[in-house]
């Protein structure tokens, strides 16, 4: 017919009017019922093979409001709606994407290597929770040395507020945060400011309210069953079409909204029995759609599979990047002291970390004691960028029942030392609003139900945290924060005068990531070019080979969770200078700037010194010949001292 769609399904501005497609293969006839001052006016939609139907409709523009009528059925909103502006079940609204003004023309994208993420709610990111007021944190965002704004789900769902993973309107940014320019001025502006934007989208499950899928074709299926009920039909009957909607789905955000790339929610999640996996359709459409820029699909999968990022050549899926939730739960433990619940296969010791650093996932198969099966995969083959760490995020401070952040755990010193693990390790470190500050703002599970749902919801809640034996007590679905109340959302969102008043931490993170971004040791890599050791009972080192012969550009991290450590013999070669040289302090966490309590050279003539609660960069630092002449008869001295102490033992 001539015509050219964006996309295969939903509502397309066209010359002479509105061009509507829709899937609905559980019916004969379908209408497009056009919303008017006096009755509404329905149109007859053509019927095509396959289960679509189809027609362009004159006269209708950009704004104006519609649903589909099914057969003799209620009319119900457009499953590829562009936006609901009075919610899930309202009607579906016209929206032409071509009419908003980009200036991004040079943006050329990011891919994952070397990028610092940031993950907020929008609703919660500023006392206002719209696009326009999280836009004007995006330039104070980009000096503290973030580079990637990940923003949790924004598929609309019913309700004021909540997290977004109980979207159900697929392709419509929720109306609680803005217009869908709105959203697109949000990523304008953070391109302007050197900032790539991923969307977290939710490919597992479908929202309890406001689902109307199902009326118009099989979307569900009881073939496979995950934890919130019946899994997406990726694989069963009629399949092919419900693929085409989600592998659209990825490549609209980023095609429409010029987003940099997508993290998609519980992959774990995903059953998939057909000869390629739905996840490899969505990550060729998400790459596809980005029409040159570079781009970059992170996923959550707590079973650790390493084929998720593997090439698809490699028989793999062909993503970018993986949750470590194996670095956060070691951190966890070594910050709290507390290995309960899903924490309890790690142990937050040296090793641990050390483990970390070099090899990505701590669970590459082994017996996993909390789930009583085997977890993960191989992932020795991966580069370490790939892996994904943090310290917080909307999941784990919420889960703290209480709602605190990481700081509020543990001890000030142990956390800054923690903070310089997450943000100068090989992996691709992201923090969680506020977090660069020192937020005091709890993060709670919220989420506005009607009453029937919002009871369940809340019970549910309660439930799930019982497996925290310090939460485990008889008043808990009272103790916790009620989802449903307005006030446990209110509670949630920053304050940014905290920027000032916590100072110390704040400056802590941006010197941070500007010794990641600035000092070439810390720069990523596809090769592993880091080895540790265990020093003491919570102390190890991290040494980063820069590649120079001589290695006088390699870096030391020393880091200790454990009270003061003395060394007066270190028989372990990653502790030794480059030839000709010492090693000099280049940073620390008990930096007087971060309210620390100064930091002594850690390497002396007697021995090495590791601080307490504390986290330690050296570099090479050459000695002048008199100093390597004064040490050497200094070490003389002590031998013959030790001697002489050994021989009046003995005597004795």
């Amino acid at each position: 017919m001539g015509r050219e769609r964006r996309l295969p399904v939903g509502a397309e501005v066209q010359a002479g009017g509105t061009h509507f497609r829709v899937w609905a293969s559980r019916h004969q006839r379908v209408e497009v019922e056009l919303e008017s001052e006096g009755t509404p006016v329905r149109v007859e939609l053509d019927s095509e093979p396959g289960g679509y139907f189809s027609k362009l409709v004159p006269g209708v523009e950009a704004g104006d409001l519609y649903r589909f009528r099914l057969g003799e059925e209620s009319a119900y909103p457009d499953p590829a709606s562009r936006f609901q502006p009075n919610g899930p079940h309202g009607p579906s609204q016209v929206v032409d994407p071509s009419a908003f003004a980009w200036t991004d023309s040079d943006w050329k994208g990011v891919s994952l290597p070397g990028q610092v993420i940031y993950e907020l709610h929008i609703g919660t990111f500023t006392r206002e929770g719209t696009w326009s007021a999280a836009a004007r944190e995006l330039p104070e965002l980009a000096r503290a040395g973030i580079t990637v704004i990940e923003v949790m789900p924004i598929a609309d769902f019913a309700g004021r507020f909540g997290w977004g993973y109980d979207g159900v309107n697929l392709f419509a940014p929720t109306r609680l945060y803005g217009t869908p320019d709105d959203f697109r001025r949000f990523v304008d502006t953070a391109h302007a400011n050197g900032l790539g934007v991923i969307l977290d989208v939710v490919y597992n499950h479908l929202g309890p309210d406001g689902n109307y899928l199902p009326q118009f074709g099989p979307y569900l299926s009881d073939r496979h069953k995950n934890e919130w009920g019946d899994n997406i039909n990726f694989d069963g009957p009629d399949a092919g079409p419900v693929r085409e909607y989600f592998a659209t789905n990825a490549g609209y955000w980023i095609d429409e909204f010029h987003l940099d790339g997508l993290r998609l929610d519980a992959t774990h999640a995903i059953v998939d029995d057909s000869p390629e996996h739905i996840l490899v359709e969505v990550g060729r459409q998400a790459k596809k759609s980005a029409r040159g820029r570079a781009t970059m699909v992170v996923n959550e999968n707590e079973s650790q599979h390493a084929k998720m990022v593997r090439p698809v050549e490699r028989g793999g899926y062909g993503l970018d990047g993986l949750w470590n939730d194996d670095f956060h739960h070691s951190a966890m433990v070594a910050l709290t002291g507390r290995n309960e619940a899903y924490y309890s296969d790690h142990l937050g010791t040296p090793q641990e970390f050390v483990s970390v650093a070099k090899y990505g996932y701590l669970f590459q198969g082994q017996r996993y004691a909390w789930q009583e099966n085997r977890r993960g995969t191989p992932a020795f083959d991966l580069s370490p960028w790939r892996f994904v760490t943090f310290i917080q995020n909307h999941d784990q401070v919420a889960n703290s029942g209480r709602g605190l952040r990481c700081q509020q755990l543990t001890s000030p010193g142990r956390y800054r030392a923690m903070t310089a693990v997450l943000l100068l390790f090989p992996g691709t470190p992201m923090l969680f609003m506020g977090q660069e500050f020192a937020s005091s703002a709890p993060f709670f599970y919220f989420a506005d139900h009607n009453p029937e749902l919002a009871k369940l919801v809340r019970a549910g809640r309660a439930e799930f945290m019982t497996q925290f034996r310090t939460l485990d007590r008889p008043d808990l679905a009272a103790w916790l924060p009620d989802p449903g109340d307005p006030a446990t959302f209110e509670q949630c969102k920053l304050d940014f005068a905290e920027r000032q008043r916590n100072s110390c931490e704040y400056r802590l993170h941006k010197d941070l990531l500007h010794l990641r971004r600035e000092d070439p040791a810390f720069r990523p890599r596809d090769e592993r070019s880091v080895d540790g050791a265990v020093l003491g009972p919570e102390a190890f080192v991290i040494r980063y080979f820069e590649g120079t012969p001589d290695g006088t550009k390699d870096r030391l991290l020393l880091v200790n969770f454990g009270r003061d450590l003395y060394l007066d013999r270190a028989p372990e070669p990653l502790l030794a200078p480059p030839e000709g040289h010492g090693w000099e302090v280049l940073w620390s966490s008990e930096s007087l700037d971060y309210g620390g309590d100064g930091t002594p050279p850690p390497e002396a003539v007697d021995g090495w010194r590791v601080m307490g609660d504390a986290a330690v960069v050296l570099a090479p630092e050459m000695l002048p010949s008199i100093d390597r002449a004064a040490a050497h008869k200094a070490a003389e001295d002590r031998a013959k001292e030790r001697k002489r102490r050994e021989r009046t033992r003995l005597m004795e």
